[in-house]
């Protein structure tokens, strides 16, 4: 991509005219409006459909995750505000980067250049996933927020993943089983096959199967799931 699209965020005016001649400086990105509120940026992200977002957090009345959950656009986003206790916060929604104020020309250099390196987003730094937190996610060129503890079962499909969620929908995800089953809470979730991990909250009951393998029943679920041998033992012991 030659240029970028972009829609400034933020509720103080003089800050978004720092910023627009801060990106001036760089001929990539394009400008293509701003915004002082949740409801007027959601708009003119629906009308103009950017490709990255310079997102403040503290909005008022609202912050920029508010914002998140109310678009559909998939864009990039990178968060410039004057507080770092939202950095964590941040990257779990697949923020490209996060600014702090006041900004400072160089690192908005470096934000801009991960804009060109393909799935940049995804290197940024994991943790551990809790039970209530979101994850913001890619999904057929939308997005939405998915809440970890509507999560009902992951199936792996080579390096994407399939997640079903207690709304009924199924989501496909750029994501390995492998990275899910590293970051998701051990104490709500198992493996139960070598391409299926589920969430034991949805569980309804587990029956004896052949083999010494078990059917898992599992709520919002037609047909039952089957735990094979290898993965039992691990679960017997974790959730007997």
């Amino acid at each position: 991509m030659d240029r970028f699209t972009a829609i400034i965020v933020d509720d103080e005016r003089l800050a978004r005219k720092e910023l627009r001649s801060m990106l001036a400086e760089h001929e990539i990105i394009d400008v293509v409006g701003d915004a002082e509120t949740v409801t007027q940026a959601a708009e003119l992200v629906h009308a103009k459909k950017p490709d990255v977002l310079f997102l403040d957090i503290q909005l008022p009345g609202e912050t920029g995750f508010d914002l998140l959950e109310k678009i559909t656009h998939a864009c990039q986003i990178i968060f410039v505000t004057a507080f770092d206790a939202y950095a964590i916060r941040a990257f779990e929604v697949n923020a490209l980067d996060y600014l702090l104020k006041p900004i400072n020309p160089a690192r908005l250099a470096q934000a801009i250049e991960r804009l060109m390196i393909p799935d940049s987003a995804s290197a940024a730094p994991a943790r551990a996933l809790e039970y209530e937190d979101r994850l913001f996610i890619e999904v057929d060129e939308r997005s939405r927020f998915l809440k970890v503890s509507d999560i009902i079962v992951i199936s792996a499909m080579g390096d994407y993943s399939q997640i079903f969620s207690s709304d009924g929908q199924k989501s496909l995800v750029l994501k390995p089983l492998k990275d899910w089953e590293e970051r998701l809470p051990a104490k709500h979730f198992t493996r139960i096959h070598r391409s299926t991990i589920i969430n034991v909250d949805y569980v309804e009951r587990v029956e004896n199967w052949f083999n010494r393998s078990y059917r898992i029943h599992i709520r919002q679920l037609a047909e039952p799931l089957v735990m094979s041998r290898r993965y039992a033992a691990r679960f017997k012991t974790t959730f007997g």
